[in-house]
């Protein structure tokens, strides 16, 4: 289980920067998947890693971890998404997303978790999960988000069932809009908030210096939702998200 150092509790800029062309690039991958049924690896992990990254954008500006001002309006899944317009704030997502990739590439990944916390308690008010299955030939999964000490599984076979990515990004778009509409149901944050992302890994992985070793930030006596799922016919997402009562708060 490793994070990634970062100053977002502080609002600092982060030396890193994102150029144009790396999102065009981005850009230009996802359209070129919405005329393809044969889904590969690499398009695959393209696929999961933008979801991972307009998900995050979603929660931060759901749950007010940033202020509204700082996002702008996107077309995306068929949706309206916020993507936050902070530099610092982008520059950490992308180099998150990046090694996200590599993992994700190598079959590393098991989950990746969002965790709110305040910044004046220091306690864990939110939980969101995301579990990363492997897909088998045939349609079966190896489960990467459950026992983090499984033995490192084999890349997905061939001879998958097609699958449309209008498809995906119609399974994707629930998951979007149960974010969305998590206002509903989840206590109100009643302090300022920071977030920390936490990935979980097999341990044959290779992590890079700027990531260390995390404790899992669970919460005690926590409610948990689960959210839809969405899969690839390569890789398999299944999403929840574990939060604090309000009436266990000290407010």
């Amino acid at each position: 289980l490793v994070s990634f150092k970062n100053a977002i509790k502080d609002h600092k800029t982060s030396p890193y920067c994102i150029s144009c062309t790396e999102k065009l690039y981005f850009s230009s991958i996802m359209s070129s998947l919405d005329t393809k049924t044969n889904i590969t690896l690499k398009g695959s992990v393209a696929i999961v890693s933008e979801f991972f990254f307009t998900a995050i954008n979603s929660i931060l500006y759901q749950r007010g971890i940033y202020q509204p001002e700082t996002f702008k309006r996107e077309s995306k899944y068929g949706l309206t998404v916020l993507t936050s317009t902070d530099a610092g704030l982008l520059a950490y997502l992308r180099q998150i997303m990046s090694q996200m990739e590599t993992w994700l590439l190598e079959g590393d990944v098991q989950r990746l978790v969002v965790v709110v916390s305040g910044v004046d308690s220091g306690e864990t008010l939110e939980r969101w999960q995301f579990n990363v299955t492997v897909e088998e030939e045939g349609g079966a999964g190896v489960m990467r988000g459950g026992d983090e000490n499984r033995a490192r599984n084999g890349l997905p076979g061939r001879g998958k069932v097609e699958k449309s990515v209008k498809e995906i990004h119609n399974e994707i778009q629930a998951i979007i809009r149960q974010i969305t509409a998590s206002v509903t149901f989840l206590p109100l944050l009643n302090e300022p908030c920071s977030f920390d992302l936490l990935v979980y890994t097999n341990k044959t992985a290779v992590v890079p210096k700027k990531w260390e070793d995390s404790d899992p930030r669970y919460i005690m006596n926590s409610q948990e939702v689960k959210l839809r799922s969405f899969t690839t016919t390569v890789h398999k997402v299944d999403s929840m998200v574990t939060y604090k009562e309000a009436d266990e708060w000290e407010l």
